[in-house]
């Protein structure tokens, strides 16, 4: 990713961000770190540095555009992929009913905040959309987040500088526990789902 980055420069924290805010979480945080370190000048990388003011701007484009088009895919293809694919993920078109009443009320948090989380940020857009969230307000609030997200990890990047990689460590050692943690949590959030539908096909059938 760092010479990715060294490389294509604003081109790569683009396509990083955008495709991690899509739905696919391929890391845009240390991206977006790297991008500021990059502006800091303090790494010798053979070109010349970015500027820290552009790497925002860059980053900001790209979560908010990807963000939109990780909505777009839930919100006109979550119905058409519960149907084809929704039995293998324990997922009903009444849990789509439920999801979109939840987000109608409670979505602006979840938007807002669930950007500031490794892992999870990545589906908040999908499951805004899969849940027919007002597209105004997602809009706003991602727009927010996104800015505020942005801004933070590049500046925290443009503050360590050349001290990037010792703290890089620490980051990824703690990037190995979060995704041991995130696939229990799946597995449990597995597990729930199944015996919900068990219930409630034993109560449709009993009806």
């Amino acid at each position: 990713m760092e010479s990715f980055l060294e490389t294509w420069g604003y081109l790569a924290v683009f396509v990083l961000s955008f495709i991690s805010a899509m739905g696919l979480p391929v890391g845009a945080e240390v991206a977006i770190i790297f991008g500021g370190v990059l502006a800091s000048g303090d790494v010798d990388h053979g070109h010349h540095h970015l500027n820290l003011a552009l790497v925002i701007v860059v980053a900001i484009l790209a979560e908010v555009i990807g963000s939109l088009a990780g909505y777009l895919i839930g919100y006109f293809g979550g119905r058409a992929l519960v149907d084809r694919a929704g039995r293998y993920v324990l997922l009903t078109h009444h849990d789509l009913d439920r999801a979109e009443a939840w987000f109608a009320r409670r979505g602006e948090p979840v938007v807002l905040f669930g950007r500031f989380i490794p892992l999870l940020r990545s589906f908040v857009s999908f499951a805004a959309g899969l849940g027919e969230m007002a597209f105004a307000k997602f809009l706003l609030y991602t727009v927010i987040g996104c800015a505020v997200w942005c801004v933070a990890l590049t500046s925290l990047g443009y503050s360590l500088g050349g001290t990037y990689h010792h703290v890089l460590k620490a980051f990824s050692d703690a990037g190995y526990v979060a995704a041991a943690l995130f696939v229990l949590a799946v597995v449990a959030l597995f597990l729930h789902r199944f015996r919900v539908l068990r219930a409630e096909r034993r109560t449709s059938g009993d009806a």
